[in-house]
């Protein structure tokens, strides 16, 4: 087999993978909504019934929650062994109203740059990605009759809604999961037409707090001053999460364990990377918030980061309402980087949420999720193959990145598994994931299971063809 013939085979079969792809995206896979759960068992059958007609040994396995997918397919004796995991769930759609098509009917439309993009719920997060590898397995089995190495394929159903039955997966199908190395294809390039590989993903702190003042909602003419707000209270604890000079987060110990990143590596980034201006411009702001003295790239690359995601309290519907409210809510996530604790952190903020929660007030917690920050070491022997693969397929030297995000199945997967993973993702700054009008580059599409094709070949060790 050539390498060659197989790319030749996902460029004539381009048309036919495209199609595929709609199929899944049509299916409305949203984990976190239970009217949504046949929906992501047909997503889940969808993917076995695929797997299966590529000529893996493909299962739809049941956990408490939504069902994983997993398939087999043995390579040469000797070759290597890969784990491929993606996501088949994906977020809610809501505001509807600013969707241009329907989130669950993809289209094609011409975007700024004149690209072509894939429109729809799940084009880039995950679904897209996903298809991307099992496209380049289809080619090279039309190609050859065989793959190149042996795969194993785990695509899980709740990671968009907190991923809390995977670990368990991982553990109890340790053996059956083993491989060299896993591939996840849940991240993007450095931006578009140069490819990377990101060796640095920030853990995260999910949790939730409600601040209970009266016990029923008051006249605020009769209770104002008189009677604490929630609201007021909850905000003034938030405020003080941020020292406001110098924008660093005030909880005990929050830095400890939080690397610093070599004065080289700094000045690579600023090389390679979007100034503030550039990184900033495409959601209409130009200046870096969070710790003063670091850029926007390395805000969400190498640095913790603290932030309110949603506050709610008292009346919220049109028009006005002189309540004072019972209860106040807040979101709030931390990302975290290097060794820090996620459950020191969780703890650190329940502290200081007690600490200054007036007596005459309670608070109750609710924990959404935690993780470890990841970091792939750069001697890890996958790592350079698949980095001249993506070179050849690109034209661009392939560079290694970091990500703001949290991907929790990487430390699962290291922990689970003791396997470091290469992620290889073709996803853009500008795909609006999770946003209304989600959208995947055709290009990337295309280009990502050429891309997959090299790199699977090249993971073998043999010299391209």
């Amino acid at each position: 087999m050539t390498v060659q013939t197989a790319l030749e085979q996902a460029d004539a079969g381009l048309d036919a993978s495209l199609n595929r792809l709609f199929d899944l995206l049509r299916i409305p896979s949203i984990s976190t909504q239970p009217e949504h759960a046949d929906d992501c068992r047909k997503a889940a059958e969808w993917l076995v019934s695929t797997l299966k007609d590529i000529g893996f040994d493909a299962s739809v396995r049941e956990t408490p929650g939504h069902p994983m997918v997993v398939g087999h397919a043995a390579g040469p004796e000797g070759a290597p062994h890969v784990l491929f995991y993606g996501h088949y769930d994906v977020q809610p759609v809501d505001p509807v109203s600013l969707w241009h098509s329907a989130p669950f009917e993809p289209v094609m439309v011409k975007g700024p740059t004149g690209d072509m993009e894939i429109t729809a719920r799940g084009a880039a997060d995950d679904k897209g990605q996903v298809m991307t590898f099992l496209e380049a397995c289809r080619a090279l089995r039309a190609a050859d009759g065989a793959l190149p190495l042996s795969i194993t394929v785990l695509i899980e159903g709740e990671e968009e809604s907190g991923g809390v039955n995977l670990m368990p997966f991982l553990q109890a199908n340790r053996d059956e999961l083993k491989a060299d190395v896993a591939l996840i294809c849940d991240t993007g390039m450095l931006a578009r037409g140069m490819p990377a590989i990101t060796t640095m993903l920030r853990g995260m702190v999910g949790e939730e707090v409600t601040v209970t003042a009266a016990n029923r909602d008051l006249h605020s003419g009769m209770y104002g001053n008189a009677a604490r707000n929630p609201i007021q209270v909850l905000c003034d604890i938030l405020s003080d999460l941020r020292d406001g000079a110098t924008g660093r987060v005030t909880l005990p110990g929050f830095y400890d364990g939080v690397p610093v990143i070599p004065e080289e590596t700094r000045a690579l980034w600023r090389k390679i990377g979007p100034t503030d201006e550039e990184g900033l411009a495409p959601v209409g702001l130009s200046l870096p918030a969070g710790e003063i003295g670091y850029s926007a790239l390395e805000q969400t690359w190498c640095r913790p980061s603290c932030e309110i995601n949603g506050i709610s309290g008292g009346y919220e519907d049109k028009g006005f309402k002189t309540v004072l409210p019972s209860k106040a809510m807040a979101k709030v996530s931390f990302r975290l980087v290097g060794d820090q604790n996620p459950e020191k952190i969780r703890a650190a903020f329940r502290a200081h949420v007690q600490a200054r929660l007036p007596a005459d007030c309670t608070a109750d917690f609710v924990a959404h999720g935690g993780s470890k920050a990841s970091i792939v070491s750069d001697t890890m022997p996958f790592l350079p193959p698949a980095l001249k693969a993506l070179e050849a397929e690109w034209q661009h030297p392939a560079a290694v990145i970091g990500c703001g995000g949290s991907i929790p199945v990487v430390t699962e997967v290291q922990d689970a598994l003791g396997m470091d993973s290469l992620l290889i993702g073709f996803g853009l700054e500008d795909d609006r994931v999770h946003s209304p009008n989600e959208k995947y580059d055709l290009t990337c599409f295309h280009k990502g299971i050429r891309s997959w094709i090299r790199v699977l070949y090249a993971l073998t060790g043999r010299a391209p063809q």
